[in-house]
């Protein structure tokens, strides 16, 4: 069947996770969410291909890669949420479920502009809110996508 991958792709700033604002982001950082992303997929056959950039054509580059055949693609875009339109139109060709993940609840966040993901509208399913939890509850999600469609 071949080698089996899901991307986990983060965008602005998440390198700065467990840094930058942490009564809103939470204390853990990038590095712990790669580890509880790996820690779902024990066992599962399927690798993890886990990246984070702050530039927009990192980013759709690294979509590209998974256009076709990705088990599944997680993403947060972070900023690119509400101005990626690039990073978008490269949503738009994927082939497999796409998650979109947000740490904070972008709809109670103070600033109105960050309720409005771009994202969502190419995406089969978004998390918010959930802190870093989020992306391993994705992985579940995707597991179980793949579970339903064997049966």
């Amino acid at each position: 069947m071949g080698q089996r991958f899901i991307h986990v792709l983060n965008g602005p700033n998440l390198d700065m996770l467990g840094v930058r604002e942490p009564h809103i982001y939470g204390s853990q950082t990038l590095a712990d969410v790669q580890a509880a992303c790996a820690r779902e997929l024990e066992g599962t056959g399927i690798d993890l291909i886990f990246r984070q950039t702050n530039a927009e054509a990192e980013m759709i580059g690294w979509l590209h890669d998974a256009r076709v055949g990705a088990f599944g693609i997680i993403i947060n875009p972070a900023a690119f949420s509400y101005a990626g339109y690039p990073v978008l139109d490269a949503l738009k060709m994927c082939d497999c479920p796409i998650i979109e993940v947000h740490i904070s609840n972008i709809h109670r966040r103070d600033e109105e502009w960050r309720a409005r993901s771009i994202m969502t509208r190419s995406v089969t399913a978004i998390l918010s809110g959930m802190g870093t939890d989020g992306y391993a509850l994705a992985m579940r999600h995707l597991l179980q996508i793949d579970r339903r469609n064997a049966a």
